[in-house]
Formats: C-alpha cells, sequence, structure tokens
C-alpha cells in the first residue's frame, strides 16, 4: 500500500537534522554495536568510516522505497545481507531499528511521537524486504 507523503516527509524532515549532527552516526554505530555480541561480531573486520557512509545512503534508500521508488536497492541489500553472504539474521535487524530510533531520539530536538511512528511505518516497509532474502 502506498505511505501518506506526510509520513515519509516528517521523516526527510528529521532525518535531515540528525545528519546535521555531527555524531549521529557514531551515536548510532555505539548504541547498535552494544546491542548484542551477535551485532559487534558482524563488525569486527568492517572499516567504519566508509560504514557510516552506506549507513546514509541506505536510510535515505528506506525512505525513497516508502516514497515509492523501486526496491532495487533494497533487493540488492536482501541479497548481500542473506544467509549466502553476510548472514544477517532477521532479529538483527529488530535491533538496528531499536537503535536507529534511540539515537533518532537523541539527536532530533524537534521529534514529536507522529514523527517517531512514522519513522517505525517507513523503516519497517523496507527492512520486510531486506529480511525476506533471508
Amino acid at each position: 500500500r502506498e505511505m501518506p507523503m506526510k509520513d515519509t516527509n516528517r521523516v526527510m524532515q528529521s532525518y535531515g537534522r540528525c545528519c546535521a549532527s555531527a555524531a549521529f552516526f557514531d551515536d548510532f554505530y555505539a548504541t547498535f554495536l552494544a546491542s548484542s555480541p551477535a551485532v559487534r561480531d558482524k563488525f569486527v573486520k568492517t572499516d567504519m568510516v566508509a560504514q557510516k557512509q552506506l549507513l546514509r545512503a541506505g536510510i535515505l534508500n528506506l525512505v525513497m522505497f516508502a516514497r515509492g521508488m523501486p526496491d532495487t536497492k533494497l533487493q540488492a541489500l536482501g541479497k548481500s545481507h542473506s544467509r549466502a553472504h553476510l548472514d544477517i539474521r532477521p532479529e538483527l535487524y529488530d535491533l538496528w531499528i531499536a537503535a536507529l530510533l534511540k539515537t533518532i531520539r537523541q539527536h532530533d530536538r524537534q521529534l514529536e511521537q507522529l514523527d517517531l511512528e512514522a519513522w517505525q511505518v517507513v523503516l519497517n516497509k523496507g527492512i520486510d524486504v531486506i529480511k525476506s532474502h533471508y
């Protein structure tokens, strides 16, 4: 189903405020890596500078998909993160979403409950596509 544009607009504005905060991506990874040893293990050999750029683009891809763009990039992410490749178990995405929402709450000073709800809808819509490849 098509998502109301106001939801994705709320998310885009909130994301813009988060990206304006220099520590946003560092704080996200600090929170995410602290959430589980299984998460930490996945990032042992990761170039975190490059990873933060991938995350910046990845969140944008989730928003664009929720806005009605084709899911091509999310399908590719699903394949690269599947059991056969990076082996990212579906429950790890729940930790990812929780860490992201916590970091958004810390960095978006104008965040309202409706923004948070819009974030959850937008993220889950795209993450479900990625999980489906596992």
